[in-house]
């Protein structure tokens, strides 16, 4: 697949919107407390500006129960593998950038 046909199938808010049904919630700040994350993350998603990550798929997952292999069809993305995005301690404790 094409970057540019990955760009066109990628839609937050068919997530958004099916994560907020399966809740029972009527709004995004009612998503984002439920998530416990701050209410403009929910509207930066919506207009593009953020992208979901594998940590907030991980947070609609424990909410939801959807698996994350559904999550990641019902954002589009087509990836094999998906990787969070976190820094892990350095075991020799040399500093690293």
């Amino acid at each position: 697949m094409t970057q540019a046909a990955r760009t066109i199938s990628y839609n937050p808010n068919q997530l958004l919107n099916t994560v907020n049904a399966r809740l029972g919630l009527q709004s995004d700040l009612a998503l984002s407390r439920r998530l416990k994350i701050a209410r403009h993350v929910i509207g930066n998603i919506r207009a593009g500006r953020l992208q979901i990550g594998g940590s907030m798929l991980l947070w609609m997952h424990e909410a939801t129960g959807i698996s994350i292999d559904e999550l990641r069809r019902l954002l589009g993305d087509r990836r094999a593998k998906c990787r969070l995005n976190v820094r892990l301690p350095n075991p020799r404790g040399d500093a690293t950038n």
